[in-house]
């Protein structure tokens, strides 16, 4: 892995540390959420929800979308995957073959 892409990764697994990311995260599973929807489902400051946003943001874990003076988030879910299942790979390969097998075992 080259150093951008393990610098990319670092990131990925910094937004992750914190709970209140990673509750953010689950959030934005069923779909985008609006800043102020999202610091609603907190007990901390706006500031402070703006934040993790940026950092979840610079990780490339979710996008902004604008609409006049909203900001609304929403994951980029394939990114969390990549990075979370190249280092399970990494550390887990078995698991990898395990998963080939039953993907090859379910399409016939």
């Amino acid at each position: 892995m080259d150093s951008v892409a393990a610098d990319q990764e670092a990131g990925v697994f910094r937004a992750l540390a914190d709970s209140t990311r990673r509750q953010i995260l689950e959030d934005l599973r069923a779909g985008e959420l609006t800043a102020g929807e999202i610091a609603g489902r907190f007990p901390i400051s706006g500031p402070s929800i703006s934040r993790h946003l940026g950092v979840l943001k610079a990780a490339g874990l979710v996008r902004e979308r604008r609409e006049a003076n909203r900001i609304f988030y929403s994951l980029v879910d394939e990114r969390l995957a990549l990075h979370v299942g190249r280092f399970l790979s990494a550390v887990c390969p078995e698991q990898v073959v395990v998963r080939h097998r039953r993907r090859a075992t379910e399409k016939g």
